[in-house]
């Protein structure tokens, strides 16, 4: 149930070692880019894990004040969390364990639980791909708007939970000039930001092709013809790619922000380590 980040060990990966823990199978966001859909069967049929809390019971006591990140595959607050309170108490399992918590989800649903988040070393990566409410409605149908996003990073952080976002993944033609959004994030206490271009996965594709066709028209062969094909994706090309990420760190540089990029091969790029990581308070600063 708790297991290392990356078992793939990807050469692309660029984190610092930590231990993932997912609450739930699957996401009922539906976000058309969604990576995680071509390798989980049914994922937008979302599912607490079998015998979630007994299992994490009896696991949560081994550890040893590791970092433990909620969730890299599957959004540890999906709309049923609001109702079910698994992830919170999961929660509150993990930090009786005095486990270090790393929090990445979509939702705003998160700021409910700042009240555990404080009680240790936490941090709380949004993912936030674009500004614009009616643009996300497309791209996440689902999920909670940019807007309310913002909203509950802004109130952890008034909490003094120390709060990153990912512009992730950034689609050229689609959400490629982030300067409001990032010049919004410095001034609401953000302190770091994360991003990665799209990756093409068959599924996604699909997805992405059928609710965006014109800018699927523009991205074809960009990357069906330029593209880098690296383990099952197909990447931007290079150059194309470093252009991109070498402007949203630029950005970021102006407003005082750290900047990391996300299994692109392009690490020279990042200022800090890529997931905001540094951000957990040191020992004795809870």
């Amino acid at each position: 149930m708790i297991s290392n980040f990356d078992p793939w060990q990807s050469g692309l990966c660029t984190c610092p070692p930590k231990l993932t823990f997912n609450p739930y199978t699957g996401c009922d966001h539906k976000c058309i880019y969604c990576y995680a859909s071509s390798y989980i069967t049914g994922f937008n049929e979302c599912k607490p894990k079998k015998e979630l809390l007994e299992r994490l019971r009896h696991e949560a006591p081994k550890l040893k004040g590791e970092t433990i990140s909620l969730s890299n595959s599957s959004d540890p607050y999906p709309k049923t969390e609001q109702y079910t309170g698994l992830t919170r108490r999961c929660l509150e399992i993990l930090i009786e364990s005095n486990c270090h918590i790393q929090i990445i989800t979509k939702s705003n649903l998160v700021a409910r639980d700042d009240d555990l988040l404080k009680q240790t070393r936490s941090t709380v990566a949004f993912t936030i791909t674009t500004d614009d409410d009616h643009l996300a409605k497309t791209l996440e149908p689902n999920a909670p708007t940019p807007s309310q996003r913002l909203s509950a990073a802004e109130d952890l952080i008034h909490q003094g939970i120390p709060v990153s976002v990912r512009i992730d993944p950034i689609i050229p033609f689609v959400n490629d000039q982030p300067q409001k959004l990032i010049k919004t994030l410095a001034g609401i206490g953000v302190k770091h930001i994360t991003s990665s271009t799209y990756k093409v996965k068959p599924d996604n594709w699909k997805r992405l092709s059928t609710s965006l066709k014109d800018v699927a028209e523009k991205l074809e062969p960009l990357y069906f013809k330029e593209g880098e094909r690296i383990g099952g994706s197909i990447l931007l090309p290079r150059d194309m790619r470093l252009k991109i990420l070498s402007g949203v760190r630029d950005l970021a540089d102006v407003e005082g922000l750290k900047f990391g990029c996300c299994r692109e091969g392009l690490e020279r790029l990042n200022t800090a380590p890529c997931d905001g990581s540094w951000l957990l308070p040191k020992a004795g600063g809870v």
